[in-house]
């Protein structure tokens, strides 16, 4: 469906996005803008092609098998999948942290210097204020300055998912992928990724793919239902605007019904 154009700053924008497994079609016709510096979250049930959608951003679906995408997927304008774009470049600028904490069996230090290595940064005092900086603004910081040689395998589970936005941001990304940060961590640790996503905002472009809709009431600014309305068809988007709308005044019956636990 054709979504209302907010006026905003848009740094990533879906024009008429479709998207095939094989002959499986999972998503159709989805046209969306995500706002410079502010968190966008994604909502629907289970199957319905939130995570997709997030895979299209970075290209991190061609890691799998045959795929193919229609439509345009602009970041600042340049559509990514331009034969011109390095992948790598584009992964750099569009980071992703996943469900469960995925960090490296490598010191706390390690993990965060891994990017800026690979970047070709050697020089340890640019290196130590890189991982500094990364882990101050993955509220990460004061937890473990005195134990950087620590293993990363040894933080709670809460700690690891920091840690890996840690990692993500160190390669000075510009927009955050986050699919579902949170879904494995407790409350306590949960309330520490949210009080960081609002934090990083001020810097990044934030799209959260989130089953909690609490979570996304709490911490986002605007809200893309996505569902897939008869069994073996595509996800599609179905509704997206200001958040404070969508859960309180939605154009959908089938949004509110989602977002009131009537189905999902």
């Amino acid at each position: 469906m054709e979504q209302e154009r907010v006026e905003r700053e848009v740094k990533v924008r879906l024009e008429n996005v479709s998207f095939y497994y094989g002959d499986f079609q999972a998503l159709a016709d989805v046209s969306i803008d995500f706002a410079a510096n502010q968190v966008t979250a994604l909502i629907g049930p289970s199957g319905c092609g939130k995570s997709t959608l997030l895979a299209l951003i970075n290209r991190m679906h061609e890691v799998g098998g045959r795929t193919r995408v229609e439509g345009r997927v602009l970041l600042d304008g340049r559509d990514v999948y331009d034969p011109s774009v390095d992948v790598v470049e584009l992964r750099s600028r569009v980071g992703e942290i996943f469900q469960k904490p995925n960090p490296f069996p490598k010191s706390i230090y390690d993990n965060v210097a891994f990017g800026p290595r690979l970047k070709g940064i050697r020089k340890k005092e640019e290196l130590d204020g890189i991982v500094e900086r990364s882990l101050r603004q993955a509220a990460l910081w004061k937890d473990v300055k005195d134990q950087l040689k620590k293993s990363a395998l040894e933080l709670s589970g809460g700690q690891q998912q920091r840690l890996c936005i840690a990692r993500t941001l160190a390669v000075e990304p510009e927009v955050i992928l986050m699919d579902e940060p949170c879904s494995a961590l407790d409350p306590v640790a949960t309330q520490q990724i949210e009080d960081t996503i609002d934090h990083l905002r001020k810097d990044y472009t934030i799209i959260i793919v989130t089953h909690n809709m609490q979570q996304a009431a709490r911490i986002s600014q605007y809200t893309g239902f996505l569902l897939v309305e008869e069994t073996g068809k595509p996800g599609r988007l179905l509704e997206y605007g200001p958040t404070g709308k969508i859960f309180t005044m939605p154009d959908r019956r089938e949004t509110e019904n989602y977002i009131t636990g009537r189905f999902g």
